[in-house]
C-alpha cells in the first residue's frame, strides 16, 4: 500500500456564502505545496452549519459539485468535505469525494438534534467506503464521530475521515473520540474542524488531526486558520496490523437498516 499525502484545511468559514468560501478554498488549495494525493475540507464548508436547509442546499452535480471535480483535476488528487443537497424533498448533510474522474458521496446518518439538525435533514442510510490510490476511505460527518457501531471496522478500511464543524465547548469530546476511532479500528483518522465563530454565536477551536492507526498524533495544527499536510504511511499500518492483529478477534455483525458498500 502506497502512501497517501494528506492535506488538512482548517480555517474560517463564511456564513451561508458558497462563492466567498469556494473562492477562499481554491485559495487555499492552490497554495498547497508539493502534490497532494488527498485534500480535506470541513463540514458544510460552503456555508456554515446552518439550519437553513432548504435555503442552502444544492442540486446533485450543481456549483459545488462541478468545483470540487474542477479542483481535482487540476491538482489531480482527491479533494472531500460536506454540503447541503437536495433530493426531491429531502436536503441531506451530504460529503462529496471527488476525484480527476468520479465523486462519490455519503449522507450523513447521525444527525445532531441538539441543533434541530435532524429536524431540517433526512438521514443517510448507507456507509461508504471510497477506493483511492491504494486506500480504502471511510466518510463519516461529525456527529457520526460519537457513534463507534457505525464507524466499526469490518477489515474494509484503511483511513475514516470525518469532516466537522464541531464547538470548541466539546473540543476535548471531538480530540479523544478521533484517538479512540483510530485505536480502535486499527486504522488512520483523519480529523478536519472549523475554526472561529459563526452567525449563530458559536465559537470552533479547529484541533484538526491526523492520527495513525494506535494513536499516534501524525499532524495537528492546533487553533489557527492553518493547512498541513501529512504523508500516511501505507507500509506501517499494514506492518502494526499484522504485529498486533487485534482485529482478527472483532465481533462480525450487521447494523439493520444500513447499507454496506465498499
Amino acid at each position: 500500500m502506497q502512501n497517501l499525502t494528506t492535506a488538512l484545511v482548517q480555517c474560517e468559514l463564511a456564513w451561508e456564502a458558497p462563492e466567498d468560501n469556494r473562492r477562499q478554498f481554491s485559495e487555499i488549495i492552490a497554495g498547497i505545496g508539493g502534490e497532494p494525493d488527498l485534500v480535506v475540507l470541513p463540514e458544510m464548508f460552503t456555508t456554515g452549519f446552518s439550519m437553513n436547509a432548504l435555503a442552502n442546499a444544492e442540486e446533485p452535480g450543481g456549483a459545488t459539485e462541478q468545483w470540487l471535480r474542477e479542483i481535482a483535476r487540476q491538482r489531480d488528487c482527491a479533494v472531500t468535505g460536506s454540503i447541503a443537497v437536495r433530493e426531491g424533498d429531502a436536503v441531506y448533510n451530504r460529503m462529496l469525494f471527488a476525484t480527476p474522474g468520479d465523486c462519490w458521496h455519503y449522507d450523513k446518518r447521525h444527525l445532531f438534534r441538539m441543533a434541530g439538525e435532524h429536524k431540517r435533514y433526512a438521514s443517510g442510510t448507507e456507509r461508504t467506503i471510497v477506493h483511492w490510490r491504494g486506500w480504502r476511505i471511510l466518510l463519516q460527518v461529525c456527529y457520526d464521530l460519537r457513534f463507534p457501531v457505525f464507524s466499526r471496522n469490518r477489515d474494509d478500511y484503511d483511513l475514516a475521515v470525518y469532516v466537522a464543524n464541531w464547538p470548541a465547548a466539546r473540543r476535548q469530546h471531538w480530540r479523544s473520540l478521533l484517538r479512540a476511532r483510530a485505536i480502535e479500528n486499527m486504522a488512520c483518522v483523519v480529523g478536519v474542524n472549523r475554526v472561529g465563530s459563526d452567525a449563530k454565536g458559536l465559537d470552533y477551536s479547529g484541533d484538526s488531526m491526523a492520527l495513525a492507526a494506535d494513536g499516534g498524533v501524525l499532524a495537528d495544527p492546533g487553533n489557527e486558520n492553518d493547512t498541513v499536510s501529512v504523508e500516511l504511511n501505507g507500509a506501517a499500518l499494514a506492518e502494526y496490523r499484522d504485529r498486533f492483529p487485534c482485529q482478527l478477534d472483532a465481533d462480525a455483525f450487521q447494523l439493520e437498516g444500513v447499507t454496506y458498500s465498499s
